[in-house]
């Protein structure tokens, strides 16, 4: 009895310690299935100098604004506060040009594709880029998917989650929680719950990706720069927002409007991430309201929502194209002054004196007007002496005749005569200086008429012939 009674309790205690191993083991496996999974990706899409880096550098906490080429990399650091789990999201950042779209296959794999998250960055200071940068990158992302040749088994699965978390969206109960993100506790529905779907609406998930897409328009703090510079107005905002959110629908994506520049739905924008990559608890409601600050969530979304902005419509229709409507700024080319290199200043003398030394000499009075008399006074034939009438003369002021007039030799041979007449009057001597003798007048050439010595005379000559003057 004794000895079955030390086995008994010998394979009571074996018992006890396979229970006590059981229950460590479960435990282990319970903690290990509720630690934050590793290998999440998110792939980042978007133009040249869109802010797709700096946007990722912010929700991780860099203050740095490094940018490489081709394909960048950076990591979120993920932190549980309920279990103080820690684990790094993977976050790829392919450059703006098309050239490196081919590095897509470091990034995303087929066996990674499920645990990806695809973001595409729109600017928002350039909004007539935002629809084709939208479309070009969707098509490098269904090229590179279709190119992985994933099983169609199982991207049929991705495409039903996608669709399934789509339709099961519903409103958070508590908007007004904030704190650090949380693992979500899973809530326990009845089959009737689940059973209660709604079906998608029209150009809802037509263009299913299987991988879970968000909408990051950046540089919203340019809203105000567009209203000023453009000319923009609450319609052109609600035309732009329709477009995208009518995008969403079709890939089942959210948007989120943002700035760094004004740390605007950042911190939105980190816990929508982790919500939808790990699950944790997300409390934010749509967002609508502020122009600058729109939050869709997936699944929020349909065609009525998006037709209350047409309603502020005046000057365009909800069916236009978004080109026509949202058309880039004509660029205002600014006008500098070329600059010019100041010359050596002895050089530019020269070139100076080599000018003047070929432009013709400048041609003098005399020149210019063979015909006219010099401004001394005129000098008779044989007279020794000189003297020079002042310019100030009364005479000055005299109307110069023309000299290819006739009567004009007969009006200078008048002054000449009055002005002889004069000095003859004044040395009052025919032998004078000044004075012409007979012997000088009986010389003078042919034609040429005799020096009058009566002042009054010669005046009433004068007086006579002005009618002659004016009429030539």
């Amino acid at each position: 009895m004794a000895a079955e009674r030390k086995v008994m309790e010998a394979e009571g205690e074996e018992d006890e310690g396979q229970s006590l191993w059981s229950s460590i083991l479960s435990e282990v496996s319970t903690r290990a299935s509720n630690k934050l999974p590793s290998g999440k990706n998110i792939l980042v899409f978007g133009e040249d100098a869109s802010g797709k880096t700096t946007l990722m550098a912010k929700l991780q906490g860099a203050e740095h604004n490094k940018k490489g080429r081709g394909l960048e990399y950076l990591y979120l650091s993920i932190h549980d506060e309920d279990r103080d789990d820690h684990t790094r999201c993977n976050v790829w950042i392919l450059d703006g040009d098309l050239h490196h779209k081919g590095l897509l296959k470091f990034a995303v794999s087929a066996e990674t594709m499920r645990d990806t998250l695809v973001v595409f960055v729109l600017d928002m200071s350039r909004p007539w880029t935002i629809m084709e940068s939208l479309l070009k990158w969707a098509g490098v992302l269904r090229e590179h998917i279709d190119r992985l040749k994933v099983p169609p088994e199982e991207l049929r699965d991705m495409e039903q989650k996608i669709v399934r978390d789509f339709q099961e969206y519903v409103e958070p109960e508590d908007s007004s929680s904030s704190g650090s993100p949380q693992r979500r506790v899973p809530s326990t529905s009845s089959p009737e719950d689940e059973n209660i779907i709604l079906p998608l609406g029209d150009n809802v998930l037509t263009h299913n990706l299987g991988i879970p897409v968000l909408v990051v328009c950046t540089k919203c703090d340019a809203v105000s720069v567009l209203e000023k510079e453009h000319d923009y107005r609450e319609e052109h905002f609600d035309f732009i927002q329709s477009h995208i959110r009518r995008f969403c629908l079709q890939y089942g994506a959210a948007l989120i409007y943002s700035s760094v520049k004004e740390e605007k739905n950042l911190d939105l924008l980190y816990k929508y991430i982790v919500h939808k990559m790990y699950g944790f608890h997300f409390s934010t409601s749509a967002l609508v309201v502020e122009k600058d600050a729109v939050f869709i969530p997936a699944g929020w979304d349909n065609e009525k929502k998006i037709g209350i902005l047409h309603e502020n419509f005046s000057s365009i229709k909800p069916e236009d194209a978004f080109e026509d409507f949202i058309v880039k700024p004509p660029i205002r080319k600014l006008v500098h002054d070329k600059e010019v290199a100041a010359e050596d200043e002895q050089v530019f003398l020269m070139k100076q004196q080599s000018y003047l030394a070929k432009q013709p000499a400048t041609p003098t009075r005399a020149s210019e007007s063979p015909a006219r008399a010099p401004t001394g006074s005129p000098r008779t034939p044989g007279r020794t002496g000189s003297t020079t009438v002042p310019s100030s003369s009364p005479m000055a002021a005299v109307k110069k005749p023309d000299p290819n007039s006739k009567n004009a030799a007969a009006s200078e041979g008048v002054l000449a005569s009055f002005f002889n007449s004069l000095l003859s009057k004044k040395t009052g001597s025919p032998g004078s200086p000044g004075g012409a003798s007979p012997a000088q007048n009986s010389a003078k050439k042919p034609g040429q008429k005799p020096v009058l010595t009566n002042v009054q005379e010669e005046l009433d000559r004068m007086t006579n012939s002005a009618p002659t003057e004016n009429e030539a």
